[in-house]
């Protein structure tokens, strides 16, 4: 099992950045895909982007293409997600995850370790 703890959630106004993380502990696996889901009141979990081990392959969701960038460093077990030009539509739980597995799965089933989650909210 993979222990995940993000942090850096916050309320920031429209056009603002942030940057989240994940540490990540436990049996990690040079394997393991990260992904980032983040889920609005009342929404479906919504996939944000993922990345592979060495961080050579990335994907990132339509909407936050230009925007948000994921990341990785290795050394330090965490993944970061920088997000800019934030707008009221952003505004959601974002949660970290482990895949377990080498593919960019972008479908929150095929993830089996959550953080509790980081708390985006974006004033307009």
């Amino acid at each position: 099992q993979v222990q995940l703890v993000e942090s850096g959630g916050k309320l920031v106004q429209a056009g603002d950045s942030l940057r989240l993380s994940c540490v990540a502990s436990g049996r990690a696996n040079s394997n393991y895909v990260m992904g980032w889901f983040r889920q609005a009141p009342g929404k479906e979990r919504e996939f944000v982007a993922a990345i592979n081990y060495s961080g050579s392959r990335t994907y990132h969701e339509d909407a936050v293409k230009g925007r948000f960038t994921i990341s990785r460093d290795i050394a330090k077990n965490t993944v970061y997600l920088q997000m800019n030009s934030l707008t009221p539509e952003d505004t959601a739980l974002y949660l970290c995850a482990c895949a377990r597995e080498s593919v960019l799965y972008t479908t929150w089933p095929m993830y089996l370790d959550w953080g509790q989650g980081t708390q985006v909210t974006v004033s307009s």
